[in-house]
């Protein structure tokens, strides 16, 4: 039975003060002088500076200040005459909080700095002065019925959307702050009795609301949950307290209220959160009004951004510096700019081999106004004005010299501008040739990593010297971003796995560890402060060092192995060897020995355990006597000081934690909850801070150290999100606490990932709500965590959807859910390349350059993926994608196009690797990347693949074409098997649509690939020229323009009006030949003629330099006129104030779409074809862009059954490009019975992340005399340009009414399939229609026989 308790709440006495500049003053109150602790808060609203409290203490009669012993974080004596405390930001306001434990206090007084300005804020000419209330007892406890604080609640409930589903943690939030806002409106005068009017007429019509629990318990599984409705009980209690006059001025509340019966902690299936808040995007968003130009964008616009190599911006004090690196003619020149004034000059030296360097430059490479001293150069600046800005400028031409970079402070106004105390400096090796240079074709910072090279001899002797060397070159390459980072990433990482030895014969304290710790963590905060977009990599860095800390730190290390030992009586053998050890380099080790210890006595004292700890961890025998100080012996202790090893070693491990496990979550929550450290042995404690911890944070740590070992993670891990959350807004701010915090974030992320590792095996793959609430909750994780994760956020959204429409075993649930695994799935992927890309090639050098083994190099990146939230996540969507495939009805494959074949399995990363290859071999090719654009190879049989192409792609329909199976792996695990066949020969046959793969002997194969003879394809041959540079749509004729532009001419009278089509003209055949004929491009023309012999002789490469020429082809007179009389009279935009640069863009664009006859696909696919190229003639089709909300393929017979009395369709947001081009994912498709154009059955939805949009332009279509050829698969093997470059955006299917709305959904796809049988008519065959949705209208842009 629940008792009755009563909680005491203390009503503060608040003072307000308006302030000069809109400022706000306000002091909170609460406690007693001599009754308990008082606390005062001090808060000012609508700031905007950084405040400081000048403060003191007085006793009664006594004017003169003092100093209380408990201070707030920041306090600084200043001058033996006040303290000095830093205002924190708490959301918008600033606020310091006073403790003062001392009775005999009478008053705090203090005025308000602006240090900055030296402003000062006073109460008119003297102090603000705050007495301190001394306790009543005479004073009676005010009662706040307990009906008004839940009718309050209630309201608070309402007001936040009244949720269906709300834990019992989140009703006591809605009581604490409902009971919070009851007392802020008494402090303000309010009577208790106009409170209990105001909220009856509130809840008028609220009787009750009746409790209801639900719990979820699904047998075989640990995991429990329960999902709670709001309960909110409202009882109608008439209070007669008539104390009006007294309320103000009581100082004690009483609530009476109802103890909850103990409950297991729940979590809710439905937790939702505004993941849009989350959104990390480095790039101007679209819709904001202008923003002044950046003073680099001043410069650019002046010097020319073209050739730009660096980019650094500087700001210090009021200054602005930018540096800019960029070639001209070959020469590299740094640009010095400022937003200096009057006399201002460049002091500065180069630095020849090593960054470290200073000289005088050579005297023939000095800048106009320079003079030369012994060891510098002086340059005064020019002064620069344009119509966006004035700056100053320096111009120094390196010509072609190689420096290691160029130092230099600048002198503007009689005084010296530098770097925060040192010298900007401008890192330049290999500038003359290329800034960052490649490395097995990617980038990679070389001078960093040849230093870190040259630097590890020293950086091995202790790891106080790695530290150091750290922080030097990692100042020296911030200014490379990314690049540098991933160099100090990649060789920090191999010393964290024990690659690179921590100590080689030097005794170093660990204060001077920790010391040198601090300061290169502090240097990675700054950095991660200043480079929002490399974020993610400097929270990599930091995961791979501890967090370090100020000398005494470390020196609690050194001190508290003697006092364990004294305390225990174990100053020899093993203990004596580690303290040696501990004294001479303290390490990570320590960390894990300190475990390895813990484990043996609390296990009682059973050897085993102590060794398996440490082998476990990687320390074994070799290793312990490796150190200079070695550890011999094995630990020997007496069995009456279990205890007492147990309470120290515990503390000990906190304080080696402290200093070298940065991502610990214990010792990360009780550095940022100012928990003694050490306590039991020293006694040491922090400096106590909340600073970023709001209460509610700090209650969640306090759940997540109470429940981190429980064997149902729901809870759990729910609150270490919910702490990441709570933390957010305070790790992207500058404040005393930034790097804890940071830290504590990284400890929190990891804790997420372990969590779920450790409760992976009991998930019950039967209970899809629960593997959904774990995929939810990591996906957020990882948006928590990643720079650029707008694609993790619209996952995030769209998985939330498919969460809330739950449906158990239900198909077309299945089928959205999928689709959203498949999303995420790609966006891992993506992920992953990234990392692969960008990091993976500067490991590739640094790693033999250090001697590390090969197996750690060919891995790291990937083990380094998988040791965050992405691993943890891939295992999740592979443990969901089979029971939604099994719900769904679908198998292990898709099969795009069927046939039954025999072959040796070739695995390829991707198919566009190999498309000019030739199979001498009948080959099944298994590939992990398939981009839907490729050519398939000779002599291959089929194509396997675990990525998602489209069934209408381009290569989908040539496989189709070509009787070659196309397939698509929907099991990994599947497809894993696969690729251990490599070079075996197998047999696929098909069977209920899916594949039966069996290893067969090659014996049974057939004979040996022999290339296709060459034959006539349909009618084939040259154009010429007509005479006209452009046609209109009446004018279109088979000699004059190919079946994509004809087909529209006739389907132009003959579609009905609901049908449209986009305005159309054409450059027909014949033009591209005319003009590369004129004189003025007779060069090219004899280029692209020697050019063209030695690609057919088989030199492909040339292909490319054919396209380049192509590029320099001079428009004739009569083209531009011609053209824009045809799209004037048609009325397509032609813009008359802009005509050059339009003319530039559409040139552009048109001789884009002629070069393309020459691309590497198109060419060997007209020699599969047994076509010649050289009798391949572009036509082009100039069509006005409609500006599409959605874009759809039709093939009026079913390509994959050939089924005539099926419509098959596929639709995508935005323009039809990402559908038929090498764009990601899978588009949202349907089939249409020919007999009910009403009833449709969507084959998957949408799981492409990229929507293509343009502004009002023109497109210009490829449109050959090689397409639409009898047996032959020619369409999209050219291309088609819009003139002006679309807009790649990230989707959001989560309100697309294409996915969420059934009707919209039903309407559109009905006038698809009807418009595709109705062209379907009118030629009389099946065809392969594209067209576009805009408002509502359907247009058709091309229609050709299906293939």
């Amino acid at each position: 039975m629940a008792s009755t308790t009563s909680a005491v709440c203390q009503l503060p006495k608040v003072h307000y003060f308006k302030l000069s500049d809109g400022l706000e003053l306000q002091v909170n109150v609460t406690g007693f002088s001599n009754g308990q602790d008082a606390k005062v808060e001090i808060q000012l609203k609508n700031s905007s500076r950084a405040w400081i409290l000048h403060w003191g203490c007085t006793y009664p009669k006594n004017t003169k200040w003092f100093f209380p012993v408990d201070r707030p974080p920041g306090t600084a004596v200043y001058k033996q005459m006040a303290l000095q405390t830093p205002f924190m930001k708490r959301e918008d306001i600033d606020v310091i909080l006073i403790q003062l434990r001392d009775p005999k206090i009478h008053s705090i007084e203090f005025v308000i700095k602006d240090g900055r300005y030296d402003k000062w804020i006073k109460l008119g000419h003297g102090n603000f002065q705050i007495q301190i209330p001394k306790y009543a007892t005479d004073n009676p406890p005010l009662l706040i019925p307990k009906d008004l604080i839940e009718r309050k609640a209630y309201t608070i409930w309402e007001s936040k959307g009244r949720p269906h589903s709300s834990p019992i943690q989140q009703k006591q939030q809605n009581y604490d702050d409902a009971l919070r806002e009851i007392l802020s409106m008494l402090s303000k005068g309010v009577s208790l009795n106009d409170l209990q009017a105001s909220s009856h007429d509130a809840t008028n019509n609220v009787v009750s609301i009746k409790k209801e629990e639900q719990s979820i318990q699904r047998s075989g599984q640990a995991i429990s949950r329960a999902a709670t409705k709001n309960v909110v009980s409202i009882k109608k209690e008439e209070q007669s307290i008539q104390r009006s006059g007294q309320y103000a001025a009581s100082n004690n509340i009483v609530v009476v209220k109802k103890e909850e019966q103990p409950t297991q902690t729940s979590y809710s299936l439905r937790r939702r959160h505004d993941v849009q808040k989350w959104l990390n995007k480095y790039s101007q968003d679209k819709g904001k009004k202008p923003t002044p130009l950046s003073l680099t964008e001043v410069v650019e616009n002046s010097v020319g951004g073209e050739n730009v190599i660096l980019r650094q911006p500087y700001h210090v004090c009021n200054y602005e510096i930018v540096v800019l690196v960029k070639v001209v003619a070959g020469d590299c020149h740094v640009l010095v700019a400022g937003n200096t004034k009057g006399d201002t000059v460049l002091h500065w030296g180069v630095s020849s081999l090593t960054p470290k360097e200073w000289l005088a430059p050579p005297k023939d490479m000095l800048p106009a106004k320079s003079k030369l001293l012994d060891a510098a150069c002086q340059t005064y600046f020019t002064d620069i004005s344009t119509a966006t800005g004035a700056f100053q400028l320096v111009d120094i031409n390196l010509q072609k010299r190689k420096f290691a970079g160029i130092q230099f402070v600048i002198c503007s106004g009689g005084s010296w501008i530098n770097n925060n105390g040192a010298n900007f400096f401008v890192g330049l090796n290999s500038y003359s040739s290329n800034r960052k240079i490649e490395h097995d074709g990617r980038d990679i910072l070389k001078w960093l990593l040849d230093e870190i090279s040259q630097r590890e001899k020293e950086a091995e002797r202790s790891l106080m010297h790695r530290f150091c060397i750290a922080t030097e070159l990692t100042d020296l390459c911030k200014s490379e971003g990314g690049m540098g980072l991933i160099g100090i990433l990649v060789w920090l990482r191999f010393m964290a796995c024990r690659k690179l030895n921590w100590n080689r014969n030097y005794n170093v304290k660990p204060r001077e560890i920790s010391e040198a710790q601090d300061k290169f963590t502090n240097l990675l905060q700054k950095i991660y402060l200043e480079q929002p977009s490399n974020r993610e990599i400097v929270r990599l860095v930091m995961g791979c060092v501890g967090r370090g800390g100020e000398g005494q730190s470390g020196q609690r290390i050194r001190d508290e192995i003697l006092v364990l030992q004294r305390n225990n009586n174990c100053k020899g053998g093993m203990m004596e060897e580690w303290h040696q050890k501990l004294h001479n380099n303290s390490s990570p080790d320590d960390v894990v020995i300190c475990e390895a210890l813990l484990n043996y006595v609390r296990c009682g004292f059973r050897i085993d355990v102590y060794w398996k700890t440490l082998t476990e961890r990687g320390l074994t025998k070799s290793v312990l006597a490796s150190y200079d100080r070695p550890i011999l012996s094995e630990p020997k202790f007496s069995p009456d000081t279990r205890e007492g090893l147990i309470r120290d070693l515990t503390s000990y491990l906190k304080t080696l934690k402290a200093v070298h496990s940065g991502s610990d979550l214990e010792s990360a929550i009780d550095i940022c909850l100012s928990i003694p450290e050490g306590h039991g042995l020293m006694g040491a404690y922090i400096n106590p801070s909340s600073v970023g911890l709001t209460p509610k944070l700090q209650d969640y740590l306090q759940f997540i150290k109470a429940h981190t070992g429980d064997t149902s993670i729901g809870p759990l891990m729910e609150k270490l999100l919910e702490s990441r959350i709570e933390l957010r807004p305070s790790i992207v701010t500058s404040h005393g606490r930034l790097k804890d915090l940071i830290f504590l974030d990284l400890a929190l992320d990891s804790a997420i990932r372990t969590s779920m590792e450790r409760g992976f095996a009991n998930l019950n793959s039967s209970d899809v709500p629960a593997i959904m609430f774990f995929t939810t909750l990591v996906l957020e994780n990882l948006c928590l965590s990643s720079v650029d994760n707008e694609e993790l956020i619209y996952c995030t959204k769209d998985l939330y959807r498919v969460c809330d429409s739950y449906k158990p075993s239900d198909a077309n649930w299945a089928l959205q859910t999928k689709a959203v695994v498949d999303r995420i799935r790609l966006a891992l992927a993506d992920k992953a390349e990234f990392y692969q890309k960008k990091i993976q090639p500067s490991v590739q050098y640094l790693g033999p350059l250090l001697s590390v083994e090969k197996g750690a190099i060919d891995t790291f990146t990937e083990e380094l993926i998988r040791t965050g939230s992405a691993g943890s996540l891939s295992m999740l969507i592979n443990r969901l994608d089979p029971i939604l495939r099994k719900f769904a009805n679908l198998g292990c494959w898709q099969v795009i196009s069927p046939a039954e074949v025999r072959g040796f399995v070739v695995n390829v990363n991707k198919l566009i690797s190999v498309q000019h290859k030739v199979y001498r071999e009948p080959t099944v090719i298994v590939a992990n990347k398939v981009s839907g654009e490729e050519e398939i190879p000779d002599g291959a049989v089929a194509v396997l693949t675990s990525d998602l192409p489209d069934v209408l792609a381009h290569v989908s329909i040539r496989a189709r074409n070509s009787k070659i199976l196309f397939a698509s792996c929907l099991d990994q695990n599947v497809y894993k098997d696969l690729k251990l066949k490599q070079g075996k020969v197998v047999s696929i046959l098909l069977k209920l649509g899916n594949l039966i793969i069996m290893d067969i002997s090659s014996s049974t194969l057939s004979s040996k690939y022999a290339p296709s003879s060459s034959s006539s394809r349909g009618l084939f041959s040259k154009k010429r020229f007509n005479g006209k540079f452009a046609i209109s749509l009446q004018e279109f004729s088979t000699e004059m323009v190919g079946a994509k532009s004809y087909n529209i001419s006739l389907l132009s009278e003959r579609l009905p009006s609901w049908i449209k089509l986009p305005v159309s003209i054409a450059i027909p055949f014949g033009v591209f030949e005319t003009i590369l004929s004129d004189d003025i491009n007779k060069e090219q023309a004899k280029q692209i003629y020697n050019l063209s012999k030695l690609v057919d002789n088989g030199e492909l490469s040339k292909l490319r330099a054919i396209q380049e020429t192509v590029h320099q082809i001079k428009a004739p007179t009569r083209l531009i006129p011609e053209l824009k009389s045809k799209m004037k009279s048609l009325r397509i935009p032609w813009l008359e104030e802009e005509s050059v640069n339009f003319w530039n863009r559409a040139w552009e664009a048109i001789i884009r779409v002629w070069a393309s006859k020459w691309n590497e696909r198109a060419y060997i696919s007209c020699r599969k074809g047994s076509l010649n190229h050289n009798d391949i003639c572009m036509a082009i089709l100039v069509q006005e862009i409609i500006r599409a909300d959605y874009a759809f393929v039709i093939h009026t017979k079913y390509p994959i059954s050939g089924d005539a009395s099926e419509i098959y369709s596929e639709v995508v947001r935005g323009l039809g490009e990402t559908l038929v081009g090498a764009y990601p994912g899978r588009a949202m498709s349907f089939t249409t019975r020919k007999t009910n154009l009403k009833s449709h059955n969507v084959i998957g939805y949408p799981s492409k992340s990229i929507g293509l949009y343009v502004k009002q332009s023109i497109i210009f279509r490829s449109d050959s005399n090689g397409e639409d050829l009898k047996g032959y698969a020619g369409a999209g093997l050219y291309d088609s340009l819009p003139m002006d470059k679309a807009q790649e955006v990230v989707l959001d299917y989560s309100n697309d009414p294409l996915v969420i709305d059934k009707a919209f959904q039903a309407s559109l796809f009905t006038r698809i399939a009807e418009a595709g049988k109705l062209i379907e008519g009118l030629f009389g065959c099946a065809q392969d229609i594209e067209g576009v949705v805009r408002s509502g209208e359907i247009y058709v842009v091309q229609s050709r026989p299906q293939i």
